[in-house]
Parts: structure tokens; C-alpha cells; sequence
């Protein structure tokens, strides 16, 4: 299907991800043009007025040639956000720095006046506990970033902002732009967190928790996300005298929980028992160094999917949590209470759940896998006799 393009005409890129389509659908109810853009398509139908665009963010033609009479562009892809994909500094630069920098300099050159770009809460965060805190809190410095995706993730979003105001090309108008910051993004059909979690819980990898049990950290719906969305654009027309242009607000549902404590519904919906057993963060986190220098020596051999890496860690058991006032005054945001039953019933509904013919021979072997690993890690770290 063509698209029309004189009609109100948006742009996501990442429209092939779960958070790409929902937005997409909800754009569909006050618009009638949007365009998806992603190297891969979504595994949903595409509705009527959704259009699929397969392309490469990474190459400037093809960026060029999508936001030809756009006139708002969502800003979504990324790359590298967890697991072995932190990994690949390679590809994480060229996605979300140098992807960012041709959607910047195609909206100038084609004259699109919009763009909400999606951050993260990592552009200030970097194992630091942080309590309630808001958009006045200073980038993390550069260095400090135990991760590429969140260094990068910050480089772009200044990017995004330096370019607010930018005078666009055969126009009289200027590039409006603004950054979402939103937590860990939940719902039915998430496909790049929740899976990985039902994994470990189903393989019995899920035996214990760790850090502070008063840590607390934040999470976001995904129809939570989508709305933050939604506002941002339109607070940057002139409707609404662009109050969100050249500014970053922090999105979640606003209710900051213990990690593990938020996943209790979804271990116990699927009729597992929670854990009882409780290990030092420390030890969690050298586990997860040590599992990441061991990627780094045999990962161009074997690409495994570590455990956990160091900033997955930090963002589960540090306490980091942020104000939405600035967010509700400016966008007029207000999230709406979720819980995870609808995850529950996704998952249960695709045949997940535990099975009474669960082997306990097998659950012994995991247990004592995890025992050995760990006394591993923590005889690594003593002194050698004689040195």
C-alpha cells in the first residue's frame, strides 16, 4: 500500500519491535499514514494505514528516502539494550549513534518539523542509587557507563536535543525535538525481556535473588509508554507552544518496586515457587564480569547468552527511581495502574506454565551447577598460597 503523504504522516523507526507496532496501532485512532521503519517486520498484520518499510538505519539513503514528507518521526531503534547484544560495541555504535545522526540530518534536509526520540533511564544512571530523581540530574559521564548501549544511548540523546531549534531546509520552520526516558517496558507479548525471564524460571536457572530486598527500582507499561509518546508530540506543536521541545522527561508507572518483588506474580502465575535464597550483589556482579570477559575471549566462536552482564545487575539491584512531575505538568502524563496478570495469561495462553512431570533429577543437576559456578567465582578471587 502507498502511502499518502499529503496527510498527517508519521515515522517509526523500530516499527517492527513489540513497542514500534503498539505505538503504531494507537497512532492509527487520530491518523491515517503511518510508516514503520526496520531492518526486520512485525510478526503481527499490519492494519489498514500502516505501511512496513524495510530499511537499514544505519544507511542515510535509505533514511533519506523514508522521511520524505513525514511530518512527525518516532525515534525508537536501538540496539544493544541487554544480554549478548551489550556486547557487540560495533554494531551498538553504528545503530544508535550513527543511526541517530542520519535521522537528524534527513528531518533537516526534509523539512520534518518533529521528533520524539525513545531514551532510558542509563543516560543518568550507572550503578549509583538514586531516590526520586528528576530531569535536573547531570549525564553520567562518559566513562563511567559500565555499558556501551547506555554510553551510547547518552551520546544520542544529546544529539537529539543539540538538534531542537535546527533551521530545516526549504522551510521557514525548525526541528522540534524532545527525549523519553522511560524504565523497563512490560506487558503481554514483550519479546525482549520477559522471555528471556520465563526461561530461567522454567530451566530452573531462577533459584535465587539478590541485593537489597528495600531496593527499588521502576518499570513501564507498555500502554503507559505509548501515551507518554503520544503527548510528547503533541506537545511539541505549536498547539501546545512547543513546551517539550529541546527536553528529556523520565516515563514509568510512577509505583518504583523491588525488582524480584515485581516479577513475584509472573514465577508464581506460572506455578513456580519463589526464591528463598539471597546472594550479595557483589557476588552477582563479579559472576556477571567474569561471564563477560569469557564472552569476549570465545564469543566470535560461540555467541552464548550470558546469565547476566554488569549493568543488568546494577538496573535489578541498585536503587534508582525517578520524579514524573515534570512529565505530568508538561505533557499532562498520567500513568495508568498495571500489574502482570495480562502477562501471566499471555504466556499461560502459549503453553508456558509449570509442568507436574517436572523432573526433580533434572532440578538437582541445576542446583548443583549453580552451587559449583558460584563457589567457582568466589575461589577466583582468593590468594594463591606462596604469592
Amino acid at each position: 500500500m502507498e502511502v499518502n503523504r499529503r496527510a498527517r504522516t508519521f515515522l517509526i523507526t523500530g516499527g517492527g519491535g513489540y513497542f514500534g507496532f503498539r505505538l503504531a496501532s494507537a497512532l492509527l485512532k487520530t491518523s491515517s499514514n503511518i510508516v514503520l521503519f526496520d531492518v526486520n517486520p512485525p510478526s503481527q498484520e499490519l492494519p489498514e494505514g500502516v505501511v512496513f518499510t524495510r530499511a537499514d538505519i544505519r544507511d542515510y539513503a535509505q533514511v533519506e528516502d523514508a522521511v520524505r514528507g513525514v511530518h512527525c518521526v518516532f525515534h525508537v531503534a536501538s540496539y544493544g539494550m541487554s544480554g549478548r547484544e551489550q556486547l557487540n560495541t560495533k554494531l551498538i555504535d553504528e545503530v544508535n549513534v550513527k543511526g541517530t545522526e542520519n535521522i537528524l540530518r534527513a528531518c533537516v534536509a526534509h523539512g520534518v518539523p518533529r521528533l520524539v526520540y525513545t531514551s532510558t533511564f542509563n543516560v543518568v544512571f550507572g550503578g549509583q542509587e538514586i531516590k526520586n530523581g528528576d530531569e535536573s540530574l547531570p549525564y553520567l559521564p562518559l566513562h563511567l557507563h559500565p555499558d556501551h548501549y547506555s554510553r551510547t544511548k547518552s551520546i544520542a540523546e544529546m544529539q537529539v536535543l543539540k538538534a531542537n531549534g535546527s533551521q530545516l531546509k526549504n522551510s521557514t520552520g525548525v526541528l522540534r525535538t524532545c527525549a523519553l526516558r522511560p524504565a523497563g517496558i512490560y506487558g503481554p507479548g514483550e519479546q525482549r525481556h520477559l522471555p528471556r525471564i520465563v526461561s530461567y524460571i522454567e530451566k530452573g536457572i531462577f533459584r535465587f535473588v539478590y541485593g537489597d530486598p528495600d531496593s527499588l527500582v521502576e518499570f513501564v507499561h507498555v500502554d503507559n509508554l505509548v501515551s507518554a509518546h503520544l503527548l510528547a508530540a503533541e506537545a511539541l506543536t505549536e498547539k501546545h507552544q512547543h513546551c517539550a521541545a529541546g527536553q528529556p522527561y523520565f516515563i514509568s508507572d510512577g509505583r518504583p518496586v523491588n525488582n524480584f518483588e515485581f516479577f513475584r506474580p509472573l514465577v508464581e502465575g506460572l506455578g513456580y515457587s519463589f526464591p528463598t535464597l539471597r546472594l550479595p550483589i557483589s557476588l552477582i556482579y563479579l559472576f556477571a564480569f567474569l561471564t563477560e570477559m569469557l564472552h569476549h575471549v570465545v564469543g566470535r566462536i560461540y555467541n552464548f547468552q550470558p546469565l547476566l552482564t554488569r549493568t543488568e545487575v546494577y538496573k535489578t539491584g541498585v536503587t534508582h527511581y525517578f520524579s514524573m512531575r515534570k512529565a505530568r505538568e508538561e505533557l499532562g502524563y498520567e500513568p495508568k495502574q498495571h500489574d502482570l496478570e495480562d502477562v501471566v495469561q499471555w504466556f499461560r495462553g502459549r503453553g508456558h506454565g509449570k509442568k507436574s512431570s517436572q523432573s526433580s533429577i533434572r532440578k538437582l543437576i541445576l542446583d548443583v551447577v549453580l552451587v559449583v559456578a558460584f563457589a567457582a567465582v568466589v575461589l577466583s578471587c582468593l590468594p594463591v598460597v606462596g604469592h
